[in-house]
C-alpha cells in the first residue's frame, strides 16, 4: 500500500471512529475538504469555524486520533483481516447510496472484499430472536427456494447465477436460522456485527462465525472498532447497514417491537423492496408483521413462489419429508410394515400441526410416550423433522 494511500485510510478509520453515529457530518467534511487527510490538516481557527456544533468531534480531530488509527490498522492487517473505506471501489455499492452510511467497514473473511461485495445479491433476512417453530421453517423454506432455484441472468445483479448472498446480523433465532440455511445449501452470507471484528455476540455462535469467514464469499463485517462489546444502542445502529447495503429485506417474524421492525422500515426508507411473512391475525409473534404489512410498509409473503418471482429469482423446487416417502426408505431399510405405519402417522401428525409436542403426539396418535419419543428421535436423526428444547416437533425443508 502506498504511503498516501495509507494515511488515508488511517484518517479515514480515524473518521469512522469518531463520527460513528454521525456519519453524515464526517462524509460532508470529506467530500467539502477533499479527502480525509484534510480533515485533520485543517487549523484551529478553521474547525471552530465549520465544527461549532459539534464541539465534542471537533475536540476529537487531533493527532493522538491518527496516532490510534494507525495502531488499529496495523492490528487488524496482522489478524488478516482489512479495513474499506467508502471511497473504495470494493464498499458495497448499495450501502454507499445511503445518507447516514458508515465511512468504513471492517472485513473478515478468508475471499477478498472485491469478490464479495463485487459479485453479490445481497437479500437481508431478519426477524425475532424468540423465533417460533413456524418463523423457523419458512426461514429455512424461503433459504432453501432461493439456494435451489437457478437466478434469472438477464435479472440478477451481475452475481453470475450464484444466488443471492443472504445478509444477516449473527443474532439469535431468524438471523442465525438464515445464515446456517445459507451455508447448508450453497449461498453465501454475510454477517454485520455490533461489536469489533474480533468480538462475537453472542458467543455460542463463534464457530459459525469462524465458519463464515473461512467460507469462499461470505464474510463478517461491522464498522465498530476492534475491543467494542455489545450493548443494546450498536444493535441498533448495526441494523442500518443490513438494510442499507440489500436490495430488499426479508422480516421473517417478529413481535409489534424489535430489532428485525426497525431494519424492515430502514429498508422502506432507502427505498428498498420490503418484505413480511404473513401470520395469523391473533399470534403476538406474527403482530409486527402483520402491522408492517398493513401500514403498506411490507408486501405479504405468502408463498415461495411470488416472493422469489418479485424478488427477479427463480424458485427452486424443495423436498418435504411425506409418510409415503418416509414408508417407502423404511421399507427399503427392511422395517417392518408395523413400523412403517407408526413413524409415518408420527410425521403425518407432526405435518398436520407445526410444533406438536411429544404429549400432543401421543394424544393424536394413540401411541405409547415411549415409543412416539423414540420414533421422533430416529425422524430427526434422519433429518426429517427438528425438535426444539421443548419437544416441539416441526418438519424440516430440504
Amino acid at each position: 500500500m502506498e504511503e498516501k494511500d495509507r494515511e488515508e485510510r488511517v484518517c479515514m478509520l480515524a473518521l469512522n471512529k469518531i463520527f460513528g453515529f454521525k456519519p453524515a457530518v464526517a462524509l460532508t467534511l470529506v467530500e467539502n475538504l477533499g479527502s480525509a487527510a484534510a480533515v485533520f490538516a485543517m487549523s484551529e481557527e478553521q474547525k471552530q469555524q465549520i465544527m461549532g456544533p459539534w464541539s465534542a468531534c471537533r475536540d476529537q480531530l487531533n493527532k493522538a486520533s491518527v496516532d490510534w488509527a494507525d495502531g488499529e490498522l496495523s492490528r487488524i492487517e496482522a489478524l488478516g483481516h482489512r479495513f474499506i473505506h467508502v471511497g473504495d471501489d470494493c464498499y458495497p455499492a448499495l450501502l454507499r447510496e445511503c445518507e447516514d452510511a458508515p465511512l468504513g467497514l471492517y472485513f473478515r473473511g478468508c475471499s477478498p472484499p472485491e469478490e464479495v461485495f463485487g459479485n453479490m445479491d445481497p437479500i437481508a433476512i431478519v426477524g425475532t430472536r424468540d423465533l417460533s417453530p413456524y418463523g423457523r421453517e419458512w426461514c429455512s423454506r424461503i433459504v432453501r427456494s432461493m439456494a435451489s432455484g437457478a437466478t434469472s441472468p438477464e435479472l440478477s445483479l451481475g452475481n453470475s447465477g450464484r444466488g443471492p448472498t443472504i445478509v444477516s446480523g449473527l443474532a439469535l433465532g431468524t438471523d442465525i436460522c438464515a445464515h446456517l440455511e445459507a451455508l447448508d445449501s450453497g449461498l453465501t452470507t454475510v454477517a454485520v456485527m455490533a461489536t469489533g471484528i474480533e468480538t462475537v455476540y453472542p458467543w455460542r455462535h463463534n464457530a459459525i462465525a469462524e465458519r463464515i469467514a473461512s467460507t469462499p464469499g461470505c464474510a463478517l463485517i461491522t464498522d465498530y472498532p476492534t475491543g467494542t462489546t455489545p450493548v443494546a444502542l450498536n444493535f441498533l445502529r448495526r441494523n442500518r447497514i443490513i438494510a442499507g447495503m440489500s436490495r430488499a429485506t426479508i422480516l421473517v417474524e417478529s413481535k409489534a417491537h424489535g430489532g428485525g421492525i426497525m431494519t424492515a422500515n430502514l429498508s422502506y426508507s432507502y427505498n428498498r423492496d420490503t418484505y413480511a411473512l404473513l401470520g395469523r391475525a391473533d399470534d403476538l409473534c406474527s403482530q409486527g408483521c402483520n402491522n408492517l404489512i398493513r401500514a403498506k410498509v411490507a408486501e405479504p409473503v405468502t408463498d415461495c413462489e411470488s416472493l422469489l418471482a418479485s424478488l427477479n429469482l427463480r424458485c427452486g423446487k424443495i423436498e418435504e419429508p411425506t409418510p409415503e416417502l418416509l414408508a417407502a426408505k423404511m421399507k427399503r431399510a427392511g422395517a417392518s410394515d408395523d413400523r412403517v405405519g407408526k413413524a409415518a402417522q408420527v410425521l403425518l401428525a407432526i405435518k398436520n400441526c407445526r410444533g406438536i409436542s411429544f404429549d400432543e403426539l401421543v394424544r393424536a396418535t394413540g401411541l405409547p410416550f415411549r415409543e412416539v419419543a423414540a420414533i421422533a428421535t430416529r425422524l430427526e436423526c434422519d433429518g426429517m423433522i427438528d425438535i426444539d428444547m421443548l419437544q416441539r416437533c416441526s418438519i424440516n425443508i430440504k
